[in-house]
């Protein structure tokens, strides 16, 4: 007979939200998460690497823990893709901040779909008044956008090639993505 698993999933926006992962990691492991799966990823990646293998990694009858519900879902339709993948699975969920919101129950489910709605909403809302604030900003002429990181080591990455270096070298080199040098010696092709 196997025993079910106890599975935790972390995640923050990015690098610079250290201490929010430390804390998710903390809580799942106070709670008795046997495996915790953690990224830092934006919320609108398409791919969650760490996420699929917590998904490859769960089976019947284990739960999968997460801190917040905004932590796993971007959308309500993220959010029921992912509770109707799970369910299939046979797999529980459960959010350390709502325990109310377990897939177990209908008042469960019911409640998680509400809630998920309702963050949508929020960050909608949020990402309006940013684009708003942006649009002032640039009409001021305060606002310059993200400085080019890529672009700005062009020609750091078409010396590096010249000089014999594979991709994954330069990779390492220059702190760029794959597809940032690619493009950059495509360009210069």
């Amino acid at each position: 007979m196997t025993t079910s698993a106890i599975v935790g999933y972390a995640r923050v926006s990015t690098t610079d939200q250290s201490a929010g992962l430390d804390a998710q990691l903390r809580d799942l492991k106070a709670y008795g998460c046997a495996k915790i799966f953690q990224e830092e990823l934006s919320s609108v990646a398409r791919e969650r690497p760490q996420l699929e293998a917590a998904f490859d990694y769960l089976r019947e009858g284990d739960k999968l823990i997460v801190t917040k519900i905004d932590r796993l879902a971007r959308s309500v339709g993220d959010l029921v893709d992912i509770t109707t993948r799970l369910r299939s699975a046979g797999v529980q969920l459960c959010f350390l901040a709502n325990p109310e919101l377990s897939t177990d129950t209908a008042n469960g489910k019911l409640m998680l779909t509400v809630l998920g709605a309702i963050a949508e909403f929020e960050r909608d809302l949020m990402l309006e008044r940013q684009r708003e604030g942006i649009a002032k900003a640039k009409a001021a002429g305060k606002y310059k956008g993200r400085a080019p990181t890529a672009r700005a080591k062009s020609e750091e990455v078409i010396e590096l090639k010249r000089q014999g270096n594979t991709v994954p070298q330069i990779v390492v080199a220059t702190g760029i993505s794959r597809a940032s040098v690619f493009r950059i010696l495509k360009d210069a092709a």
